[in-house]
């Protein structure tokens, strides 16, 4: 097998869940208060070093890696599931620069400290956080950030 010591890639951090518009609804409750739920945190991606991995071979086929989104919240102020991090198995002395700002995002050289590349996207407010004493019943709520995206040389 042929030794690859660079590799280009994207890395796209998983974007915010959404928040949610809902009011209670009950047999005997005619006017329920608001319950929309906020929105899941998106995933980040890390790069974790690997003793037994010493190519970036693997980076030539898959070159794309994206963490996932966080679900959106629902009624009953249920707030929506975080994404899951991604995890990138990279070998050990690998240096991660930044395409875009030309800076160096970090050495991995230790397999117990991973490097977030990527920070996933902040959740989305669903309207049971936009009560207030004059606003009983805010048909408002807020969408979730988008995740970081960024292209990286290995």
């Amino acid at each position: 097998m042929k030794f690859v010591d660079e590799a280009k890639v994207k890395v796209k951090a998983g974007d915010g869940g959404n928040g949610v518009i809902g009011f209670r609804r009950e047999k005997y409750v005619p006017n329920g208060g608001p319950d929309g739920g906020d929105g899941g945190n998106g995933g980040s991606v890390y790069f974790a070093g690997d003793a037994n991995l010493n190519t970036l071979a693997d980076f030539r086929f898959v070159r794309h890696y994206e963490a996932q989104r966080g679900e959106n919240g629902s009624g009953a102020n249920q707030t929506g599931a975080k994404g899951d991090d991604l995890w990138v198995r990279v070998p050990l002395g690998t240096v991660v620069h930044d395409l875009d700002t030309g800076e160096v995002l970090g050495e991995i050289i230790d397999p117990a400290t991973p490097l977030m590349v990527a920070k996933g996207g902040w959740h989305g407010l669903g309207n049971a956080r936009f009560k207030s004493s004059t606003n009983r019943a805010p048909r408002q709520k807020t969408d979730g950030t988008p995740g970081d995206e960024r292209r990286l040389m290995l």
